[in-house]
């Protein structure tokens, strides 16, 4: 009974678990069937909203390309107008072009039959021509070429006596009036300034107590005198010249400040290294101070006012600058009055030629260590710092390197000839003066036709005797000029140079 409830017991069990696996099959199978009936119908929506996108593209791509098709039949139409505008336009320009064509041949017509015509009588005039000619040349029994040749050697001739006498008798009364005028300017302008007639020269000789402080400036094994050299940027020169040294720099600033620097140290008497330098300090900016007041005294002397303070300091340098022994400070303040009184009476802006004259040299205060002319450095650093243009003008134009633009620049030009030519104003050595001399008669006797040359007055004129044969009155005129200007452009010299052509024609006939 046991074994039957038990194996009953397990039979239910069973078909429990039978039922529940059917049950289970069945469930499952349900709920596949609906993911799959849902699975289909997304992808029916994802396909049904995929046909609508792709028919609202197609929608658009044919609206663009319908709109695209009215905007290229429009520019089409727009093309075709143009075309036809400018085919119309055309036409109209080919019909005047026909139409001048035309004319143009009528013209030419014209003008051939015109020219025909000229020809015709060019020929007969040229008959009447010949003919002339052969009865004059029979009259005159010469030629036509014999008589142009022998027609024009008498023009030239006449011409030339004729020329040459005008330009003398031209000259003759320039000259005359001029240097009559100019005497009484320059007269006038030399006595109201009246400087004095003696060469300043700058001297670089310090003078010791004894011999024995040659010593103490060399030093233990010359450590004092290389110190003061290296630092001073000079040359001391220590040699047999009794109680002196000579203190030798191309800069004579620099050699101012040496020599004062030098002169303090043999009184202090304390002549060692770390000394010396501090005492080339001091000098130098005794000595900036010193050309400061040299600037600002020579502005005032010249009567020039409104200068920047670094011309005015440049101006200073020039105190201790020469040219043939002439002080060149002093120079300029000379050349500014003479420039002011030769302006006052010519009419001139006296204001600018006083500050074109006093500053004409100022290149000269730095042309030792800057490459270029004087005239060309001093009126680059003028136009750099606010001078006026006429000034400027003045400065670079006083020796002809540039075109001078107004009469003030030949004004300071004389002024500055009137300085540097009067007695005793400089001085020049036998070495130089004698190659000035024959460099003045080597180019006078570079030119054809110079039989001799003589400079004389120490250089301030030469003489040049020509061949009469070869140089007539016009031609020695010009060579008188050409002279001139070639010692203007090869030459170094103060002052002018007169430069004198004499011509002289000899008969001589013996009686026999």
């Amino acid at each position: 009974m046991n074994g039957i409830g038990i194996g009953f017991i397990i039979l239910l069990a069973l078909g429990d678990i039978l039922l529940v696996a059917v049950i289970a099959y069945f469930v499952s199978r349900l709920m596949a069937e609906r993911y799959r009936q849902m699975q289909q119908s997304q992808a029916e929506n994802i396909l049904q909203n995929s046909r609508e996108k792709a028919q609202k593209i197609e929608l658009e791509a044919k609206d663009n390309a319908l709109k695209i098709l009215r905007e290229a039949e429009n520019e089409i139409a727009r093309r075709r107008t143009e075309l036809s505008r400018e085919e119309d336009r055309l036409q109209k320009r080919r019909a005047e072009l026909d139409f001048r064509v035309e004319r143009l041949e009528q013209r030419e017509q014209a003008l051939n039959k015109r020219q025909s015509a000229l020809d015709k009588r060019a020929n007969e005039v040229e008959k009447l021509a010949a003919q002339r000619i052969e009865e004059l040349q029979r009259v005159g029994q010469m030629t036509l070429e014999e008589a142009r040749n022998e027609l024009l050697a008498m023009t030239e001739k006449e011409a030339r006596n004729d020329m040459a006498r005008i330009i003398r008798q031209i000259e003759a009364e320039a000259r005359a009036e001029g240097e009559k005028r100019a005497r009484e300017i320059i007269a006038d302008a030399i006595q109201r300034v009246a400087s004095d007639h003696v060469a300043e020269v700058c001297s670089s000789v310090v003078t010791l107590p004894n011999e024995e402080m040659k010593g103490r400036i060399v030093g233990r094994n010359g450590r004092n005198i290389r110190a003061f050299e290296q630092a001073a940027g000079v040359d001391v020169i220590v040699d047999d010249t009794p109680e002196s040294v000579t203190i030798s720099c191309f800069d004579p600033v620099r050699r101012e400040i040496a020599r004062r620097a030098l002169e303090r140290l043999i009184l202090d008497g304390r002549i060692h290294p770390a000394h010396i330098e501090k005492v080339l300090a001091d000098e130098q900016r005794e000595v900036e101070r010193a050309l400061i007041e040299a600037g600002d005294e020579a502005a005032f002397d010249a009567g020039v006012v409104g200068l920047h303070p670094e011309v005015i300091k440049m101006l200073g340098r020039l105190k201790y600058r020469t040219s043939y022994g002439q002080n060149q400070l002093a120079h300029a303040v000379e050349v500014a009055k003479l420039a002011s009184i030769i302006a006052s009476e010519l009419g001139a802006d006296a204001e600018i030629a006083r500050a074109g004259a006093l500053l004409h040299d100022l290149g000269k205060a730095m042309d030792h260590n800057t490459e270029g002319t004087h005239a060309a450095i001093g009126a680059e650093f003028a136009a750099r710092h606010g001078v006026h243009p006429k000034v400027v003008n003045i400065i670079a134009s006083h020796h002809h390197e540039v075109e001078q633009e107004s009469v003030e620049a030949v004004i300071v030009e004389a002024a500055d000839a009137i300085s540097g030519a009067r007695p005793g104003a400089r001085r020049e050595d036998l070495e130089q003066y004698i190659k000035r001399l024959r460099a003045l008669e080597e180019v006078a006797n570079s030119h054809k036709g110079v039989q001799q040359s003589y400079a004389i007055q120490a250089g301030r004129e030469v003489r040049i005797i020509v061949k009469p044969e070869e140089i007539d009155d016009l031609a020695a005129s010009r060579l008188a000029r050409d002279i001139a200007k070639k010692i203007e452009e090869t030459m170094q010299y103060p002052g002018q140079i007169k430069v004198t052509v004499i011509r002289e024609t000899r008969a001589t006939e013996y009686a026999k």
